[in-house]
């Protein structure tokens, strides 16, 4: 992490869990905020593990990071961990003076199981008619159980293939992935109605599991006048840019999300609420 990044553990009310706040640099202003929901198919992971990631955001766009240390399936299952990410969100509003942060600039963000934490959070949002932020960034998000009554071949999918991914989502779920029917926000892809979600951008690679729904998330949107940026990498595998950061492909990859949320960050101002979705 840089020199100047700091980082400080938030309680959440009504909640076990924490969040890290994550700063690079002192600010004499109010700044904008990303809330950061962290991997692991909702089954492991934390957020400290993200703090580099984290304060390289909070540096590059002169933000704060608000970073969810959501509790986990099995032990914890739906919709503990997206309640705990709702938590993060009322913090973001009602503690912004102390935080120092503006939260008509926000950006709800979040990789994997924390991309689908995010996309379930935003349809939330929706519903309840609750300040909206200017961007959901969904890297390889993970958003239908239903991909696990698909047939796949476990060879050509690396860090998480058809088994973890079944795993992942019973644990979760803490019921069989692809029953007929679901609790809202459960699986984000299930949501019928998709009018009044916030630009969205959702990033994936050609040999990642997740690359269907990935893409049918967004043409959905899209259908929905939903303005979606998708970027499908060649060859990219899930998670590779963490596996292999070095690589060009990898930097390029990690760039065009801090390019994203710097053009959200510095359009309109804010969205203060959606229509019901």
């Amino acid at each position: 992490m840089p020199d100047s990044a700091t980082v400080e553990v938030r309680s959440l009310a009504g909640t076990s869990a924490t969040a890290r706040i994550v700063r690079s640099g002192a600010s004499g202003r109010p700044g904008p905020v990303v809330l950061w929901i962290h991997g692991g198919g909702y089954v492991m992971g934390s957020a400290k593990v993200d703090d580099a990631f984290c304060a390289h955001i909070a540096e590059r766009l002169g933000a704060v990071v608000v970073s969810v240390d959501y509790r986990l399936a099995p032990e914890h299952p739906f919709p503990a961990g997206l309640d705990d990410c709702a938590a993060a969100w009322e913090l973001v509003h009602a503690e912004a003076a102390a935080l120092g942060i503006d939260p008509a600039r926000s950006i709800i963000a979040g990789q994997s199981a924390g991309g689908g934490l995010a996309a379930a959070l935003v349809q939330r949002l929706v519903d309840a008619g609750a300040p909206l932020p200017c961007l959901q960034l969904l890297i390889y998000p993970m958003l239908d159980d239903r991909t696990v009554l698909r047939r796949e071949d476990n060879r050509r999918h690396r860090v998480w293939d058809h088994t973890s991914n079944a795993i992942g989502w019973s644990m979760y779920l803490a019921s069989t992935p692809g029953a007929a029917e679901l609790p809202a926000y459960a699986a984000p892809a299930r949501r019928e109605n998709l009018r009044g979600l916030p630009p969205t951008w959702i990033g994936v690679g050609t040999l990642d599991l997740f690359l269907d729904e990935n893409r049918a998330y967004a043409r959905r949107l899209e259908e929905a006048g939903v303005p979606v940026e998708l970027q499908v990498v060649p060859g990219a595998f899930h998670a590779f840019e963490m596996l292999v950061p070095r690589a060009a492909v990898s930097r390029a990859f990690v760039a065009s999300q801090l390019e994203v949320m710097e053009r959200a960050l510095t359009g309109p101002s804010s969205r203060t609420s959606g229509p019901p979705g």
